[in-house]
């Protein structure tokens, strides 16, 4: 059974080793010089990487509470997502959604079924939806943008954010102009090599990025991110991403951990790690102190307590899923996904007391990045 004593042992594990046990000099020096600037060179990120261990985790584990406290307190906020489509035309190497497989049940939600999931959302206490799909040729920009206008016109004080991949900069600005506030695409990688080895050659690297600067010249709240461990990832290859991250100046980060789906050219590979993700996490929280930085479903689908020990590495959004229950089960972008069976009031209970058992609190804010306002 969870409950606040129990589960705040690991955390007080963590404080305790990041104070008692020795971090090395040369990582110390590390994690300072991040801690005050922000920022290291590559052979600085590449060694504090492969040189991880322990006490180095968790003593950037606590700096990065320290960060992550100052600017946000012990908030946590809650995005409520809804898979609405798994209908994809893209056909990633990895994806569970992939065109290419057969073997995935197809399904498509109407516009109704979307708002009653908002409605629902909306009486848990859930100020961001998150409108996730595959590329569904079938939402074309008319429906999107209904969609949009039908949801801003019911919750006025919602933000809506769209993770629904690559599309026209004419495309984003119509979704923008229909009341959309955040658009969610992750860059998976910044090493073209490494892009080219989970995507198929239609699919580019280049086209990723421009339309992540698309979708940053119009106005949204971006949010980009990669896969940590990945089949064919190098340090050097993180350490792309970091830089990557460092000149897009994104407003949302998402990472975790690759996990295989059995029904993809990937699927015999190995997961990606949670102790890597969860340090990497600390490293953004200190690059980017006042970004939204979500402990992905795929942290707790790896770890059952991964969302938790994402929290206490410096991330501070959670996003529960909002989808109906006979659909949930469908989305799988990987094998073994958390919560396909939980209805959504349970989900949102249970994330609010697994929250308050290390010692956070779920906001019922929009929990905007900090600074931002709409452009008319």
């Amino acid at each position: 059974m969870i409950t606040p004593e129990n589960c705040r042992i690991g955390e007080y594990i963590r404080e305790f080793r990041a104070q008692t046990l020795p971090v090395s000099e040369e990582q110390k020096r590390r994690i300072d010089c991040l801690y005050e600037t922000g920022m290291l060179e590559r052979k600085d990120f590449a060694g504090l990487i492969e040189e991880r261990e322990e006490t180095s985790a968790a003593y950037i584990a606590a700096k990065a509470r320290e960060r992550q406290r100052e600017h946000f307190g012990t908030k946590v906020y809650l995005r409520g997502l809804i898979e609405f489509s798994n209908i994809c035309a893209s056909n990633c190497l990895y994806c569970g959604i992939r065109r290419d497989n057969a073997k995935a049940v197809r399904y498509r939600l109407g516009e109704e079924a979307i708002l009653d999931c908002c409605r629902a959302g909306y009486g848990f206490g859930f100020r961001t939806f998150v409108l996730q799909s595959g590329e569904d040729p079938w939402w074309t920009d008319e429906r999107i943008c209904s969609l949009i206008q039908r949801i801003r016109g019911e919750f006025p004080d919602c933000a809506i954010t769209l993770s629904i991949g690559e599309k026209t900069k004419e495309s984003y600005r119509s979704y923008y102009e229909a009341g959309a506030d955040r658009y969610l695409l992750r860059h998976e990688t910044a090493s073209p090599e490494l892009y080219r080895r989970l995507h198929p050659p239609a699919q580019t690297l280049q086209d990723r990025i421009r339309c992540l600067h698309d979708l940053k010249e119009i106005g949204y709240q971006i949010g980009a991110g990669m896969m940590v461990e990945a089949p064919g990832q190098t340090t050097e290859d993180l350490v792309r991403d970091l830089f990557f991250l460092k000149e897009l100046q994104p407003d949302m980060i998402g990472i975790g951990p690759f996990i295989p789906h059995s029904d993809t050219p990937f699927g015999n590979e190995k997961a990606g790690s949670v102790d890597l993700t969860l340090f990497l996490l600390s490293v953004l929280r200190l690059m980017f102190p006042k970004v939204l930085l979500p402990a992905t479903t795929a942290l707790g689908t790896v770890d059952p307590r991964g969302r938790e020990k994402g929290i206490l590495a410096g991330a501070n959004v959670i996003m529960p899923n909002l989808s109906p229950g006979d659909v949930r089960g469908k989305y799988l972008l990987y094998d073994n996904k958390i919560c396909t069976g939980d209805d959504p009031e349970k989900c949102s209970r249970c994330m609010e007391l697994r929250m308050k058992s290390i010692g956070y609190a779920i906001s019922e804010e929009r929990g905007d990045a900090p600074g931002w306002s709409r452009r008319v």
